[in-house]
């Protein structure tokens, strides 16, 4: 039987236009246990209701309502803040400033897992946070990686996957085209 995906948001925090931070996810963990990851998880239902400082930007705002209506888009914006607080101890305030972010992408763990999450994936630059990052019960040894530095980790399908649309992204392509979307293992472009 085939399992509804949860919707989830990564943070992508860009320092200095070349480094990403990263973190291993907590080897006790069900899903993904040792992989490193992007701060993120499940939307709670409380990030429904969340106050944001300031709402996400027009642009990101257009992109993200391709794949989500405006409650979903807003809920998914305060995951990724709040999941980035929760699991590497860095702010973007609170309540948190939205303005900031990009929207990058979307992926759907496939039908054949029994764990599955709609990610979407969104882009800040680091100088909009506060805090350094450090470690939490769900991520380990959180550190900033060159893109090529993250590649050559122990890392998921699917964040190789990321990876790839966020080098795209850091060169310019993309940034206000169609959603990239991985779904069933291929991209597809929404």
């Amino acid at each position: 039987m085939t399992s509804e995906p949860r919707h989830a948001a990564s943070l992508i925090v860009l320092r200095g236009g070349t480094e990403i931070l990263m973190a291993r996810r907590s080897d006790s963990h069900r899903f993904m246990p040792g992989v490193l990851v992007f701060p993120g998880g499940a939307v709670d239902e409380a990030d429904h209701h969340a106050r944001a400082a300031t709402p996400l930007g027009p642009r990101t705002r257009a992109r993200l309502e391709r794949a989500a209506p405006p409650a979903l888009a807003h809920a998914l914006a305060i995951a990724a803040a709040r999941e980035l607080t929760e699991e590497v101890g860095m702010s973007l305030g609170v309540p948190p400033a939205l303005d900031g972010f990009a929207y990058l992408c979307r992926a759907i763990t496939p039908p054949d897992r029994s764990i599955r999450f709609d990610a979407h994936f969104f882009i800040v630059d680091a100088a909009r946070t506060s805090g350094a990052p450090v470690g939490s019960r769900e991520l380990e040894e959180p550190r900033w990686y060159s893109v090529q530095d993250a590649l050559a980790a122990n890392i998921a399908a699917a964040t190789r996957a990321v990876l790839g649309q966020l080098q795209r992204w850091l060169s310019h392509h993309d940034r206000d085209g169609p959603v990239p979307t991985l779904r069933d293992r291929v991209w597809h472009m929404e």
